[in-house]
Formats: C-alpha cells, sequence, structure tokens
C-alpha cells in the first residue's frame, strides 16, 4: 500500500502523538511542522503542568485519557519517565462536593476505571500536606498520575523519526495549497511541502489556521495561571530531582485549584481568576524561547492569583511560609461545550483538525485520529468530539467566545446533566414561542434551541391527577430542573391530547434525482417505497456501529424528508453526495416547524378541522400526507414517540404560529395542553423507544441495541452489512436492557454503574420516572446473559439502589393504541 503524504501541523504533544500513531501502522511519509523549535516549541504543552485525572462524565473523555495513561507509562527518554503514576486524588471541603466524588466514583465504574471514597484520614494519609480538618472526603484513582509532556514529545518524536517521520521546526505555515477540493500541499516560509493530507494539531493556533481553509475552528485560547512556590521545608529530601513527586496529584474543585509537586516545591493552578481570552496575533515571535518565555507563558498577574493563594494556605497549612517564586498565565484552548475539535474540512479534503486537546487526552485523540485517517473509523466513539457538532450559531466568533469563557468559569463546578446555559439564551426559538411563554413554559437550551420542558399553566391539573398518577417526591439533585407538572402533561397525553414542540429535531431535505441512489446503500432500510412511506432506518460504519438512527418520509420520487440527530447527519450526506448535481441536501430545520399532536383525541381534533380523511384506513401509521389543517397547507406524518396515537404536523415557519392556534382553539373541548420535554422523555422511554447519543452509539451494533427490526440485510448492499453478517439477536452478548427501579423515590439520571451479582456489568444510559407504570425506568447496557426477570443494583450517589431486568415496551405492548 502506497503511504500518502500527510503533512502534520504542530510539534506539541498532539501532533508528535499522531505522528507516532501513522508510522504505527505503516504511513512512512509524515512531516510535523511547528514555528517554533524543537523539541520545545512554545505551545501549550510546552508549559503543561501535566496533571492527567481520567474519570470524567463522558465514556468517550474517559476512554481517551485512558489510552493516554497506557501509553505514557510505555514511554521514557534515555531512562527518565514520561508518566509518573503518582495517583489521582480529589478532595471535597463541603458536602455537596463530597455527594458529587460518589457521583464521578460511579463514573469511574461505569467505564471501568477503579476508584474509592476515601475518608479524611486516609486523604491526609496519601497527601500529608493537608489539613485533615478541612477535609470531608477524597475520591482516589490510583491510576492516574503525572505526565512529563515535554519528555513525551522528544520519546514520540524519536521513535516516530526512526520509522521515517521528518520534525521541521522553526517553519510557519502560511498557506495550505488546494486544487479541485483537495489539499495538495503546505506553504511556509521556507517553501511549499506536498500534502496529500494535512492535519492541524496546532492548538490555541488552530483558527488561525483554519481559516487558510475558510474552515471554522470554534476555539478560544484563554490564559490559565500556574505557579510555583520556593522551597517547602516538609519536601525536602522526598523528591529527588529525577522523581519529582511523591505523592498523588491534588485537586481541591471547590476552590478551582490544582496542586502538584516540583522536587521540593509546590505547583499552583487555579481557574478562581477572571477569564482571560488571548488574541493569537498579539502574542510574541516564537522564534526565540526558553523554559520560562514563550508565546503561550503570559505575564503573571499577582492581583487575580491573590485570592486563590489564600486558599491554598488553608487546605495546605506548610504554605504559611512559603512565597511564589514563580509564575506565569498560560495560554491553552477552551470550546463552547467544553469537548476537542476533531474532524476534516466540510469543504477541502484532506484538510483535518485535532484541536483543543489537553495532554489528559492526547494519545487517545491522537490514536483516534490516526484510525479514522487509515481504517476510516475509530474504535472509540466520537460523536461529542467531532467538530461538525455544532450548528452555524454556535460557530459565531461571539457565541464562541461567550460561552468558551463561561466553561471556563464552571469547569470545576458540581453541574447537574440538565442544567442550561445562563446565556447566551434565546438565541434559536420556534414559531410557538410566544405561545409557550404565555403558558409558562420553563425552557432549557439544546444547541442553541428553547426547549420547554414543562408548563406552569399546567399546575392546576396536579390536583386532578388519579391517585395511581400522582409522582413521588425527589431527593434533591434528581429535583434539580424537573417539575413534578411533567407527571399531569404525560397523564393527559395518555387520556387525551398534548401539543409538544418538534421544530428543534434536525430536519434536512435530501432532492434531486439521485436522492434515492444517495440513501439506499446509506441506510439499513429499504428507502425505495412509495410516495408517502415513512421508514424508521439507522446509518452504520463500516463495523456495523450506529452512526445515526433516521425517520426517512418519501414526499415525492425524487424528495425525502429525513428527520436525523443533529448536524452531523448533514455532514455524513453532504460527504456521500454526488458532485454532479443530481441531488441537493438542506438543513430545513430553521424554516419549518413541527407540533406532535399525540394522545387517543388527537383524531378527534384534527378531523374536526381539516376537509381531509385522518381515518384509521385512509391514513395508517408511518405514513405521510400533504394535508391542510384550519386552512393551513401541512405535511402530516403518522409517527409517534410517546406511544399515543397521533401525528407530527410540519409546516413552514411563517405558519407555525397560526397552525398552534386553531389546534388549540379546537382542542379545548378535548382538554388539550401544551406538553413539554420531561414529559416526552418518560413516555419515549415507556414505549421502549431509543434515543441516539445516549442509548446507543457507533459502539453499539442494531442487535446488542434492540434495532435488529430495522435492519434490511435483504435489500442489498449497505455500509456496515458486511459486518452484520452472523450477528443476530442470538448472537450478541450485550444488550440494551429496561430496568424498572424497584424504590419508587429513586430516579436516577444516567451514566451510573450497573452491578450484577454484586459485580459492576454495565452502565445506565437514559432514566426517567415512568409515569404510566408508576415506577422509576431506567435503561442500561448489560451482558445477553441477564435476562428478563434478573436483579441488579444501581450505584447512585454510593447507595445501591436495587432493580429488576424487564420486558419492552412497558406500555402497550401490542400497539394496539398507537395503531387505532
Amino acid at each position: 500500500m502506497t503511504s500518502p503524504r500527510v503533512v502534520i501541523i504542530g510539534a506539541g504533544i498532539v501532533g508528535a502523538n499522531l505522528a507516532d500513531e501513522l508510522t504505527a501502522r505503516g504511513w512512512d511519509k509524515i512531516t510535523v511542522l511547528d514555528q517554533g523549535p524543537l523539541p520545545l516549541t512554545g505551545g501549550s504543552t510546552s508549559h503543561a503542568p501535566g496533571l492527567v485525572f481520567q474519570t470524567n462524565a463522558s465514556k468517550t473523555m474517559t476512554e481517551l485519557a485512558r489510552y493516554t495513561v497506557e501509553k505514557f507509562l510505555s514511554l521514557d527518554v534515555d531512562g527518565q519517565w514520561c508518566f509518573n503514576q503518582l495517583g489521582g486524588l480529589e478532595i471535597a471541603t463541603t458536602e455537596e462536593r463530597l455527594a458529587d466524588l460518589h457521583r464521578k466514583q460511579g463514573w469511574a465504574t461505569s467505564w471501568g476505571i477503579d476508584g474509592s471514597i476515601l475518608d479524611p484520614a486516609e486523604c491526609a494519609k496519601l497527601h500529608p500536606l493537608l489539613d485533615q480538618r478541612r477535609v470531608l472526603g477524597g475520591l482516589y484513582v490510583e491510576t492516574d498520575g503525572l505526565a512529563k509532556a515535554a519528555r513525551v514529545v522528544v520519546a514520540l518524536a524519536r521513535r516516530a523519526e526512526a520509522r521515517g517521520a521528518v520534525f521541521q521546526g522553526s517553519t510557519k505555515v502560511i498557506g495550505i495549497e488546494h486544487a479541485g477540493g483537495k489539499v495538495t500541499g503546505v506553504t511556509t516560509n521556507h517553501g511549499t511541502i506536498p500534502a496529500d493530507i494535512v492535519v492541524s494539531c496546532a492548538g490555541f493556533w488552530g483558527p488561525e489556521l483554519g481559516e487558510l481553509v475558510g474552515m471554522d475552528v470554534p476555539l478560544l485560547p484563554l490564559a490559565h495561571q500556574y505557579a510555583t512556590t520556593d522551597q517547602i521545608p516538609e519536601l525536602v529530601g522526598r523528591n529527588t530531582t529525577l522523581a519529582e513527586a511523591g505523592f498523588p496529584i491534588l485537586r481541591h474543585q471547590d476552590q478551582d485549584l490544582y496542586f502538584r509537586e516540583h522536587v521540593d516545591r509546590l505547583g499552583i493552578g487555579t481557574y478562581a481568576h477572571r477569564p482571560m481570552p488571548v488574541n493569537t496575533r498579539e502574542l510574541t515571535d516564537s522564534a526565540d524561547i526558553s523554559d520560562s518565555a514563550m508565546p503561550s507563558m503570559l505575564a503573571f498577574t499577582e492581583e487575580d492569583f491573590a485570592p486563590s493563594w489564600e486558599q491554598s494556605k488553608l487546605l495546605l497549612p506548610c504554605l504559611e511560609t512559603a512565597k511564589i517564586e514563580h509564575g506565569f498565565n498560560g495560554v491553552f484552548s477552551f470550546t463552547p461545550d467544553g469537548g476537542p475539535l476533531i474532524g476534516e474540512s466540510p469543504d477541502i479534503t484532506g484538510f483535518w483538525i485535532a484541536e483543543a486537546v489537553w495532554v489528559t487526552h492526547s494519545a487517545g485523540v491522537a490514536r483516534a485520529v490516526a484510525q479514522l485517517l487509515v481504517d476510516g473509523r475509530s474504535e472509540v466513539e466520537l460523536h461529542g468530539c467531532d467538530v461538525h457538532r455544532f450548528e452555524d450559531i454556535q460557530l459565531d466568533p461571539d457565541y464562541v467566545s461567550e460561552t468558551s469563557q463561561q466553561n471556563f468559569v464552571e469547569i470545576y463546578d458540581v453541574m447537574h446533566p440538565l442544567q442550561p446555559k445562563q446565556s447566551p439564551r434565546g438565541i434559536r426559538v420556534s414559531p410557538f414561542h410566544a405561545r409557550q411563554s404565555e403558558l409558562g413554559a420553563v425552557f432549557l437550551e439544546g444547541a442553541g434551541w428553547e426547549r420547554p420542558h414543562w408548563y406552569e399553566a399546567n399546575a392546576h391539573l396536579l390536583e386532578q391527577l388519579p391517585a395511581q398518577w400522582q409522582p413521588p417526591a425527589r431527593e434533591p439533585w434528581a429535583a434539580m430542573f424537573h417539575s413534578p407538572i411533567a407527571a399531569a402533561e404525560a397523564w393527559k397525553t395518555r387520556t387525551s391530547v398534548a401539543m409538544y414542540d418538534m421544530t428543534p429535531l434536525k430536519r434536512l431535505e435530501v432532492s434531486g434525482p439521485g436522492a434515492l441512489a444517495l440513501l439506499e446503500p446509506l441506510t439499513t432500510g429499504k428507502m425505495d417505497k412509495t410516495v408517502g412511506a415513512v421508514t424508521y432506518t439507522l446509518a452504520l460504519d463500516t463495523a456495523g456501529g450506529i452512526r445515526s438512527d433516521l425517520t426517512v418520509a418519501r414526499l415525492a420520487d425524487t424528495v425525502f424528508q429525513i428527520g436525523a440527530n443533529s448536524n452531523l447527519d448533514l455532514d455524513y450526506l453532504r460527504r456521500h453526495a454526488p458532485t454532479d448535481g443530481t441531488v441537493q441536501i438542506r438543513d430545513i430545520t430553521g424554516g419549518t416547524c413541527c407540533i406532535g399532536l399525540w394522545g387517543p383525541r388527537a383524531r378527534d381534533l384534527v378531523q374536526a378541522i381539516s376537509r381531509d380523511d385522518f381515518s384509521n384506513d385512509n391514513f395508517k401509521y408511518f405514513r405521510s400526507k400533504q394535508v391542510r389543517i384550519g386552512g393551513i397547507p401541512v405535511t402530516a406524518m403518522r409517527l409517534s414517540y410517546v406511544g399515543e396515537l397521533g401525528w407530527e404536523l410540519y409546516t413552514t415557519a411563517d405558519n407555525g404560529q397560526r397552525l398552534w392556534d386553531v389546534l388549540w382553539a379546537e382542542g379545548q373541548q378535548y382538554e388539550i395542553i401544551a406538553a413539554g420535554r420531561a414529559a416526552f422523555n418518560s413516555l419515549r422511554m415507556e414505549k421502549g423507544y431509543r434515543s441516539w447519543g445516549t442509548d446507543m452509539t457507533t459502539e453499539h451494533n442494531p442487535y446488542e441495541a434492540g434495532l435488529g427490526f430495522a435492519v434490511r440485510p435483504q435489500k442489498g448492499d449497505f455500509v456496515g452489512r458486511d459486518a452484520l453478517d452472523g450477528v443476530s439477536d442470538d448472537t450478541v452478548t450485550r444488550r440494551l436492557a429496561c430496568l424498572m427501579i424497584d424504590d419508587r423515590t429513586s430516579v436516577v439520571l444516567g451514566h451510573e454503574p450497573v452491578y450484577l451479582d454484586g459485580q459492576p456489568a454495565g452502565y445506565v444510559t437514559s432514566a426517567a420516572y415512568g409515569h404510566t407504570v408508576g415506577a422509576p425506568i431506567a435503561y442500561a447496557w448489560l451482558p445477553a446473559t441477564a435476562g428478563t426477570g434478573t436483579t441488579v443494583e444501581i450505584d447512585y450517589f454510593g447507595t445501591r439502589i436495587p432493580a429488576t431486568i424487564v420486558a419492552e415496551p412497558l406500555v402497550d405492548p401490542e400497539m394496539k393504541k398507537i395503531r387505532a
């Protein structure tokens, strides 16, 4: 196989790792460029403190960190360590933080990391500098540790060079050459280097490189304070210059602080100061740098550090007599959601980025990118890292700046899974927003959209709720961003009729003479159906993993409307579209809107204000029609993701409020309500419907996820078909199982570990209170051998909660209601 010519821009921790990963896979035409001198190039890697804490709410981020630890442990430079596995200790000084550490210990268990909660005495034994009186407990992960980032780069560069890679410092990139929409080379101050693939691993300089090909890189460089003390008597003689540290790396997140040893001194990092955005065009030239002077190390602002210094002395009394010997404000990268940025330019084939990657995840990200380039897929699921996950509005520089700074401020905060941004808000609203506000909608936010979660106007319905529908009181954490009103909204949906705003769900239009030919090989279901057919189908990757689930409606011979999950689906379709003009792909979400009208009275209501026939004989389940409702042109699809009779009603945005009003007015005689996402999530789980990105990802195949019914091997070839050969419901070794929690008051939230026979065996994906069945429910990945009736335990904030695997769906398993 001929190796493509690859140019990696950035010789820091990510670029060096990528060169190593690619050369390990046999690619030998690798050139790594950096504007700074080698090996200390002046980027974030050059000054990185190197603390590696693996545990994260994201399974993906934990996997990336775990691989980083494994790889760095195997490296050395002339016998000197690259990773010192000291362990990591996060301490709590408040009850809220201690509870959160129990939650984090649950994440660690879910993702296969060993972690334990320690009492104050155990924390002080591990880290004797602590004032035990201030500590309530800690989370200890023995496999965490300290990466010597600059040394890692040397080790990786040596290895990559031995396999044929070339590293070239003091070389500034000034242009990306391309022709016919493909990369051809990289122009530098020393000439042009031919290339088939270019990967930008330039860290906080990434947006400038993206500009060279017109690619938005939603990243904000921010300065972060790090200081080193003078000699600490308690550390004298404990550590050698070579070892540097002996105590676990330490985080004091209640005060936005972290600590590590530098032989007989302490290094202190803080996020407690104001955000400090950095204009990279104002940084000093990187040609002349040293250990203490480089573009990424800005002048230390003592006034910003002063509060953190006082808090440090309270936690570590040995600092009372110490002084700050050296400090700097180090530049590194933040993004709107805190995740890395991985992906290929939508316009220039062969231009890739791997940016906003910290040392903690560097090797994992590099391996993932190498696998994408060489194999076409990453073994670690990456949807939360894909640069194309953002909507256009989220790429606005002001949005990127504000949300990235907010993430800096909140980086160590205890965050609830439903916690929305405080600002910016109101940037994407549906045509129903005014009416929803009048009804007292409580909005949370997702992808910039304002999404009603419940309506205060329905509070009076709680007095009418039958006894079996009365929701139990929740403990404080589960009660956050929730209201018992959701129970009333679920009740009305099951017994009368409700309107749900489905506008924020991504809608794509694929049209043209080549539309069918595009969709057929990218989906698992048959697309060549009659006009009006609606098909639930999957998009798989080459290994049979679930890339997305889609609802495809054939509106005309050459027009399909797709209910998708995110911008990633739009990017995927566009990459596979022919360039001959036979297919047009449009994101129609913003120009349209959708009302989910569901409940046993839905047909009565809609039939009363339409001349079209909505009878079961004329309008069957999973069919679509062009109709008029109250005179408004509507694309009606008989679908229901809450398990009740009803339709998704689509119209253009200019007709949206009128559609809401005519349905609302006629619906009064049927006791219609508006209902929110809290009720929706509960109802869809009772019906056994999956949520892509939460319940299943590319790490799971359709049969494991209970979606084998959506796969039609007999239709012919499609992406992932060969990988599923021989796979069936009977052959899988794990399954997404439905759990009913025994205690009515225990509502878990997701990511909790599940124990089978006393041992960790899986983890929770989705969870909600099942208002119809009167019990908390959850979905979890578990061994396929754990069948219906098996008892398990869910670890929730350190408490084991009994649950039972039950048959699904919990509501209307015979589909009588939804097909009525």
